[in-house]
């Protein structure tokens, strides 16, 4: 055996020997089969590092544009060399991120749909997508290779045709060029078809021709469909039609110049203005009648029952003039001419001729307010300086905002300034505010008038009545509400307790306030009622089912008699006790026939027997009650003693000291009178005694009488010392009529 160093193995493809050192052949040659598996060490590679394409708006959504190709060189049909395509990025991402799809296995962009309705507002400048191609099919391992594409947005130049009008028997070299459509994007195929089937024919640059002559006769009309088309035949959009109409002999139209901007006419422009100068041209031979054309005003008509027309039409200058109808300023008015070859003859060729008048606005309107009489509006006197009056709207029947700028001013009623202005300068929107304190005594009402006028000249007829408004205004007086006495009133009374009694006066809590005007309410027993004019309230039936212990609220109203808006109220609580015990009789009182006052404890006893002496006799139980009167019921209260006697009191701690005739009615056996029981209310001492006024005593002198001697003797003195007076002035004319030295010397000491 030969030992392994000595053998040495020989590769050669396709054959395989093997050898001694020495170059001996000890096995072979050999043929082997090698196979040789690819492994993924190729890179896809795009055709183009950058792709440049044009998209035209207007383009189907999933219809493609461009077709990316790339290769790699791994073996064919397996997953190293299985290629997918995808976009990395898109510059700039508005108005979408997501404007454009690529199909990852054929490399076709397309506009997505989120791009189709985005497209119109796309950015004029071009977008750049990042693409990226990779092997390894669908599984996120591989080789990848990235590229540009730099898409340019145009505008759609995919048109509607207007109608074509081709002379039968046409002497022109065939094919003879008609028309041309254009879609602005790249990557196009034209393809044409007719109806019916016509000797027409598109080429790829969008030339539409008629390939021989037509004959009218044999057919009038052809409606042509171009479609754009990808290299797939996709279609980009929908087809245009091309409406070809075979024309005999006169094959020329009048043409109309370009549709220029509008033409500002002013309102109030002169009648025979001219508007503008319209001049058709026609291809056919000049001078000739094919190209002699004349015109004819289409629109606009007169209105119904109008006297004239808005414009004039020379026929054959062209010349458009103001007429006799009132033109308004804001009106466009698009005009219509008609112009027609062959001088109008019949079977002429025209076309419409159309110019746009706009009529400019003038300031020949004034502003007037939406109404001028507003109010009366009643303010408080008391109202803050600020505070909204009334709003005012004016408007101007003029168009130009410059025309429509007011100025408001107060013309009257404001000589205090009392009011003032507030508005925006673009607004037809006044304030009248309150810039000072309102007083009903100063003025008890005003009349603001307002007027508005144009910032701008006004031309025409100046302002009328409307541009003058007048507020009027009512201040109110103030009054502070009432005030009771007390913000809630109680009373105590016993359930025995008859109608007509006085349980407390409800009084303003100044009696010098103005004059007040009461009422009950929630009186749902209707127990009660309340002198709307004194504010005294008694029970208006009796207690009947009012229990010991019970309370009984009512809410007592009381309202301004002059100013009924000024109110207030109180709450009225009554507490029911039971019915008191007949007080212990004195029979010093009972006698007397007397009572006290200030109130004491006592009373005087009224017997109906004893006052009706025909009754006297008669068996069965007396009834007793106060008379009707409102005073009597409120000064006096009368209580059953037993079947035959009551008891009357005074009601108040106070009653007016004098003689008191007190109605008393008596019921007995179905029958009714009325005893006038005479009650004498004093002034008493501590004892109880009625310390009654005492009358003249006969002999003692009157006020009079004492009058008269004081003045009498007043008299007698001074009559005597008038007298002494005269006597004294005697005495002293005496002694001035003695000579000097019959005076004695007073002795000198």
């Amino acid at each position: 055996m030969v030992p392994a160093w000595l053998w040495l193995l020989c590769l050669s493809v396709p054959q395989v020997s093997l050898e001694t050192k020495d170059g001996r052949v000890l096995w072979g040659p050999q043929p082997v089969r090698v196979h040789v598996k690819d492994e993924n060490d190729q890179v896809p590679r795009f055709s183009q590092a950058i792709y440049r394409a044009q998209l035209s708006q207007g383009t189907r959504p999933g219809i493609p544009f461009l077709f990316l190709e790339a290769t790699d060189a791994d073996e064919p049909g397996t997953a190293n060399s299985d290629l997918r395509f995808h976009i990395l990025s898109q510059a700039p991402a508005q108005p979408s991120p997501d404007m454009f799809q690529l199909e990852p296995r054929q490399g076709a962009l397309a506009l997505s749909p989120k791009g189709s309705t985005s497209l119109d507002h796309a950015l004029e400048g071009p977008y750049q997508l990042l693409v990226q191609v990779k092997d390894m099919g669908d599984q996120a391992s591989g080789h990848q290779a990235t590229a540009t594409i730099d898409v340019s947005i145009v505008e759609s130049t995919w048109v509607p045709l207007e109608p074509i009008h081709l002379a039968e028997h046409l002497q022109v070299p065939y094919p003879h060029h008609i028309a041309q459509v254009h879609w602005s994007g790249g990557n196009v195929h034209y393809h044409l078809e007719s109806q019916p089937p016509g000797p027409f024919d598109v080429d790829a640059e969008g030339k539409l021709y008629v390939t021989s002559e037509l004959d009218r006769e044999a057919q009038a009309e052809y409606l042509l469909q171009v479609w754009a088309q990808n290299s797939r035949g996709e279609d980009y959009a929908e087809p245009l039609e091309l409406h070809v109409v075979v024309m005999d002999e006169n094959d020329n139209v009048p043409v109309c110049p370009p549709l220029g901007p509008p033409i500002s006419i002013p309102e109030l422009s002169p009648l025979g203005t001219e508007v503008t100068r319209l001049s058709a041209e026609d291809a056919d031979a000049p001078g000739s009648p094919n190209s002699h054309i004349v015109y004819r005003l289409l629109s606009p008509e007169p209105e119904e029952g109008a006297t004239g027309r808005a414009f004039e039409l020379d026929p054959t200058s062209g010349s458009v003039t103001l007429g006799t109808a009132p033109l308004h300023a804001g009106q466009n008015i698009l005009l219509q001419v008609l112009a027609i070859d062959l001088a109008g003859a019949e079977g002429g060729l025209s076309s419409t001729c159309e110019v746009t008048v706009t009529i400019s606005d003038v300031n020949d309107h004034a502003p007037e307010f939406t109404t001028s009489q507003i109010g009366p509006i009643s303010l408080p006197e008391d109202v803050e300086p600020g505070t909204l009056v009334a709003t005012l709207m004016a408007t101007d029947a003029d168009l130009e905002p410059a025309f429509r700028l007011m100025d408001f001013a107060i013309d009257g009623g404001n000589m205090e300034g009392i009011f003032g202005l507030d508005w925006e300068p673009d607004s037809g929107e006044v304030q009248l505010r309150l810039c000072k304190n309102l007083s009903y005594e100063a003025a008890p009402s005003h009349e603001v008038v307002v007027v508005v006028q144009n910032v701008a000249e006004l031309m025409g007829q100046g302002p009328g009545p409307g541009a003058t408004a007048t507020v009027t205004v009512l201040v109110e007086r103030v009054l502070p509400p009432p005030k009771l006495d007390q913000d809630n009133y109680e009373a105590t009374v016993p359930v025995s307790t008859p109608a007509g009694s006085l349980l407390l006066t409800v009084q303003p809590a100044d009696p010098t306030s103005r004059p007040l005007r009461f009422s009950l309410a929630n009186d749902s027993e209707g127990w009660l009622c309340i002198d709307k004019v004194s504010g005294e309230v008694h029970t208006a039936q009796s207690l009947q089912g009012a229990q010991p212990g019970d309370t009984y609220t009512v809410l007592v109203e009381a309202q301004d008699a002059d100013e009924p808006r000024l109110s207030t109220s109180a709450t009225l609580v009554i507490h029911f006790l039971k019915a008191p015990p007949p007080p212990a009789l004195t029979p010093a009182p009972v006698l007397s026939r007397h009572l006290c006052t200030p109130r004491q404890d006592h009373g005087v006893i009224v017997s109906g027997p004893s006052e009706d002496p025909d009754l006297a006799s008669r068996q069965g139980p007396y009834s007793f009650a106060l008379g009707p009167n409102p005073t009597v019921q409120r000064d006096w209260r009368l209580q059953p003693l037993n079947g035959s006697h009551a008891y009357l009191t005074l009601a108040l701690h106070w009653v007016e000291p004098h003689e008191h005739v007190v109605p008393v009615v008596v019921s007995h056996s179905g029958q009714m009178w009325q005893l006038l029981v005479q009650v004498i209310v004093c002034r008493c001492n501590v004892e109880g005694q009625c310390m009654r006024k005492v009358g003249r005593m006969k002999g003692m002198p009157t006020k009079l009488s004492a009058v008269g001697t004081l003045v009498g003797t007043l008299a007698v003195i001074g009559l005597f010392l008038i007298l002494i007076f005269i006597h004294l002035a005697l005495a002293r004319k005496k002694d001035l009529d003695q000579p000097a030295d019959s005076v004695p010397l007073k002795a000198a000491v």
